[in-house]
């Protein structure tokens, strides 16, 4: 399909892209006609598209941009790491001093005691890094049978094969012949849209548990291995759980000796107020995978921590065998992992706790004032510096809009002509998860940017549907 001139000039960078690249998350069809947004630098929160146009980034990227688009000593530690060894890897017992220090550092920040950690590349290979150690321990206790793994409706883990198939999002299963068998999904914690009428937060969060309890049980305990769930759900629509929540969910779990791998891939570093989400919901988990924020973004890392008892299974069964045959040529990329060491040191540094907590009241309070009565928002959500707007087609009945409006997906789109990069998310949800480092002044202008997009977006379904009457 050859883009019309009006949407791609010929030649162009634009022109370039839609011959040559494949884009994740994206409507091929519809991107050989439109062409992509190009951006082509970042200072702070703002970056700039190819025309010097700036936008405030109100998702950090892909939740992942905590420290801006910009910051010399994340580039420098690059650049000396380069220098000095620009790569090597940690198979066969090898080691380096970023991948030694950041382990260390990893280790002592842990919100739960932890004892080793292994590095990846990405959230998804954390997951799915994650779901391997969970089987081969298993194996190691002479459990072969104790393998399926539960996500929850709406979660997000990544988008490997095994992370996929945990994962809870239709359109990450749909025509890739996924879930894998012995993947199951447990209800969604939102109270917003699954509570019953007069259902407290508490209660709900008892049905949940519930839920939980009775899937195991049907699919015996004996064959349900762990359970991977975020504290916030992220890509599902920035679901924050229910009250009492993972306390109930935690004690289904220990009753049927399954293990807990929390996702700190987005709530990680700070996002909550909190260093890690596990803190925010005083969860205990086995195992906790990271990325995005442990670099800053600045370059490609995640890392899977494991309590002592899984260690110990890992390395009675890697003992076993011979072996502990799971690994990538990336595994702790001295590079990466030297990025990661600076931006851990900055966190302390700048009390990035602290700033959050701060600044994030200030993002929910605002986000609550200006919004929580527009005609078009059914509710807001969320904790510390992630939160979502839900648009609804009705507020008093909560009724959705349909999908082929793709309501979302117009207002992110006019949030763009008003200077905002926003992300749209299933449910028709807006997501806010900016740069950690947004100061109070930039949280107003970014919801400044906001407020007339969403005005917009409402005068157009007016008009709308007077013109269907």
């Amino acid at each position: 399909m050859t883009p019309p001139p009006s949407a791609v000039r010929a030649n162009s960078a634009a022109a370039r892209d839609v011959a040559h690249a494949l884009h994740p998350y994206t409507d091929l069809v519809a991107h050989q006609e439109a062409g992509p947004m190009i951006i082509s630098r970042g200072e702070g929160v703002r970056v700039w598209d190819e025309a010097g146009r700036d936008y405030i980034e109100s998702v950090a990227g892909l939740w992942c941009a905590s420290l801006g688009f910009s910051n010399e000593r994340l580039a420098r530690a690059a650049y000396d790491q380069m220098r000095k060894l620009p790569f090597y890897h940690a198979f066969t017992a090898k080691s380096h001093e970023p991948l030694i220090d950041l382990s260390e550092m990893l280790i002592q920040r842990a919100p739960v005691p932890m004892s080793k950690v292994f590095f990846a590349n990405s959230g998804s290979e954390a997951n799915d890094s994650a779901v391997k150690m969970v089987w081969y321990f298993n194996n190691a206790l002479g459990r072969p049978q104790k393998k399926k793994l539960i996500g929850r409706i709406k979660g997000y883990h990544g988008v490997t094969v095994a992370a996929s198939s945990l994962t809870g999002l239709p359109n990450n299963h749909r025509s890739f012949d996924l879930p894998l068998p012995g993947f199951l999904h447990t209800m969604t914690p939102h109270h917003y849209r699954g509570a019953e009428p007069g259902e407290s937060e508490e209660a709900f969060a008892t049905r949940c548990a519930e839920a939980l309890d009775q899937l195991i049980i049907a699919e015996g305990p004996d064959t349900v291995a762990a359970m991977f769930a975020e504290p916030i759900m992220g890509a599902g629509g920035v679901i924050v759980p229910p009250r009492t929540y993972f306390e109930k969910i935690q004690a289904v779990l220990r009753r049927h000796d399954v293990l807990l791998v929390v996702d700190e891939v987005i709530c990680g570093f700070g996002r909550t107020g909190s260093y890690w989400g596990t803190q925010t919901f005083g969860i205990e988990p086995d195992i906790i995978t990271c990325a995005k924020a442990l670099s800053a973004a600045f370059l490609p890392i995640s890392a899977v921590m494991v309590n002592e008892r899984v260690f110990q299974g890992l390395a009675r069964e890697s003992h076993e065998i011979g072996t502990f045959g799971h690994g990538y040529t990336y595994s702790g990329h001295p590079v990466p992992a030297a990025v990661a060491v600076e931006a851990l040191k900055i966190y302390d540094e700048i009390n990035i706790v602290d700033h959050v907590q701060t600044v994030g009241a200030h993002l929910q309070s605002e986000l609550r004032r200006r919004f929580a009565g527009h005609e078009l928002v059914g509710e807001v959500r969320g904790v510390g510096m992630i939160a979502a707007l839900e648009l609804v087609a009705d507020r008093d009945t909560r009724r959705s809009f349909d999908p082929k409006q793709k309501i979302v997906g117009r207002l992110t789109k006019l949030c763009e002509q008003h200077g905002v990069i926003a992300r749209g998310l299933p449910g028709d949800s807006l997501a806010f998860s900016p740069p950690l480092i947004m100061t109070v002044a930039e949280i107003d202008e970014m919801l400044d940017r906001v407020a007339p997009a969403l005005d917009e977006l409402t005068v157009q379904l007016r008009r709308e549907r007077l013109a269907v009457v």
